[in-house]
């Protein structure tokens, strides 16, 4: 399963662990993914999405059949 949002396609970041005496060790950042089930009134139906909570907000302002274009438009998805 990957960790990539399906909107935004924000994905793991790599840096180091830094220890007090500067040891630096090879280390991820995941971004905040949640599996959501959204519903599109257009077409009726539910579709399950795994998107970050920064696009959970943006769906919440904007509403799902909104920002699904907007993302299709600018050529993420």
């Amino acid at each position: 399963m990957s960790r990539i949002c399906d909107l935004t396609g924000k994905a793991a970041l790599t840096g180091n662990n830094v220890s007090h005496s500067n040891v630096k060790t090879k280390r991820k950042f995941y971004p905040n993914l949640q599996t959501k089930r959204f519903y599109i009134p257009e077409e009726d139906r539910w579709i399950m999405l795994k998107v970050s909570t920064s696009a959970i907000k943006t769906i919440n302002k904007k509403g799902i059949t909104a920002v699904i274009d907007k993302f299709i438009k600018k050529g993420s998805i």
